[in-house]
């Protein structure tokens, strides 16, 4: 009998300290939401971004992405993003989809422009920019390196002048 209390006691203990654990997780992951205004930007690209994704201004979270949608006329991605009510940003803001690491996921970075006029709730970032994906930029690489041995070969296989 001695012996289960004992293990009930230990069980309560590993729970306990858990909670504490997966609390102490969930404050330093800065998962809040975001109160503030909605604006737009439209993509060509927005390959890893989804929603929950932050925004960031100089590597610092201003707001997160709400939703993702299809322009039926343009046919780019229309990222919604939710700002910080602390954030007012220039007209002249450019998005850019960056990458957190090589293997980690997408984020929107902010870089404000130096516009006196500001972008107003449920407007939109005018200048964006999607990042090429691992495979675009690895075939890039492969063509440029097979164009450079081309003109290798051929002068190779040239004869040179007779005189």
């Amino acid at each position: 009998m001695r012996r289960n209390v004992i293990e009930t006691v230990l069980g309560g203990v590993v729970l306990v300290a858990a909670g504490v654990f997966l609390a102490f997780a969930y404050k330093s992951a800065d998962l809040r939401k975001v109160q503030g205004y909605e604006v737009t930007a439209n993509f060509s690209s927005i390959t890893g971004l989804q929603n929950g994704s932050d925004v960031r201004i100089s590597g610092v979270k201003v707001g997160n992405v709400v939703g993702l949608s299809l322009d039926p006329k343009s046919y780019q991605a229309v990222v919604h993003l939710v700002l910080d009510n602390t954030v007012k940003l220039p007209k002249d803001t450019a998005a850019v989809i960056a990458s957190e690491s090589l293997l980690g996921g997408k984020f929107l970075s902010l870089e404000p422009g130096g516009d006196p006029d500001l972008i107003k709730p449920n407007g939109r970032i005018e200048y964006t920019q999607s990042t090429p994906g691992l495979e675009q930029l690895l075939g890039q690489v492969i063509f440029s390196l097979q164009s450079m041995s081309k003109p290798a070969e051929s002068a190779a296989g040239a004869q040179p002048p007779k005189m």
